[in-house]
């Protein structure tokens, strides 16, 4: 319930961001289909796993290909509307989704506190020393507050709240692995980061929302999240 109600949060603010420049978009009844159809996503995800989920997107672009069919005589751009609405199910519904089937894993509950922590360590990290020490920009065109300085106190949260993580509640994860681990996510995180400010400058907004005062949008509080569960999945899954 509580990653559901954040992933319909989210999807409001996407949706404000993309559509920004473009009239009446919210009002679409794709935009609209496409919050029933995240949550489907996510039900998907928490009953029967990632194979499920396939399914749910492939539907989803078959109905909202039919529904182009109607629409495209009063909105020409519905192509449009279309691609940005299987964007946000990928982007929002299905990596939180791969949250729920890591929960339902073995050990799930903790790998994803841990998870959580290498990702919540790098943003702090990278935020304060970027604030302090951060000289070179990292990508001026994006973000202009961020530095490679930043980037790398970031990377060195993620590895100390990682190997604290492991080594108190998960020493089943060798330390090879689970430093790459460590390193992939922080990095997958910043990523995130960077693609979501992307999208804000891309429609001249500052946050995503104003669900969460004083941090912005929910967004703007998951972007590394967001990035940084595929390679978690991926990790907890194929590698560990």
């Amino acid at each position: 319930m509580l990653i559901g109600f954040a992933c319909v949060c989210a999807q409001w603010e996407y949706n404000r961001i993309i559509s920004n420049a473009d009239t009446g978009f919210m009002s679409s009844v794709i935009v609209w289909w496409g919050y029933l159809a995240s949550l489907l996503v996510l039900l998907a995800a928490h009953a029967a796993g990632i194979g499920l989920v396939a399914l749910v997107l492939a539907l989803n672009l078959v109905i909202v290909g039919v529904m182009s069919v109607f629409l495209y005589k009063a909105n020409p751009r519905v192509g449009h509307i279309i691609q940005r609405q299987v964007l946000g199910l990928i982007y929002i519904p299905l990596s939180l989704g791969l949250l729920a089937v890591i929960r339902n894993a073995p050990d799930g509950m903790v790998f994803i506190y841990l998870l959580l922590a290498i990702i919540f360590a790098g943003d702090i990290s990278a935020y304060y020393v970027g604030t302090y020490l951060g000289r070179h920009k990292l990508s001026p065109s994006i973000s202009p507050g961020k530095t490679f300085e930043g980037a790398l106190g970031g990377l060195c949260g993620n590895l100390v709240a990682g190997s604290i993580g492991v080594a108190f509640f998960m020493p089943s994860i060798a330390w090879g692995t689970g430093i790459l681990f460590f390193i992939a996510a922080g990095l997958a995180g910043q990523v995130g980061d960077l693609f979501e400010s992307e999208m804000k400058r891309s429609s001249d907004i500052k946050d995503s929302g104003g669900l969460l005062p004083g941090h912005g949008g929910f967004l703007d509080r998951i972007d590394a999240l967001l990035f940084a569960s595929p390679v978690a999945y991926l990790f907890k899954v194929y590698i560990f």
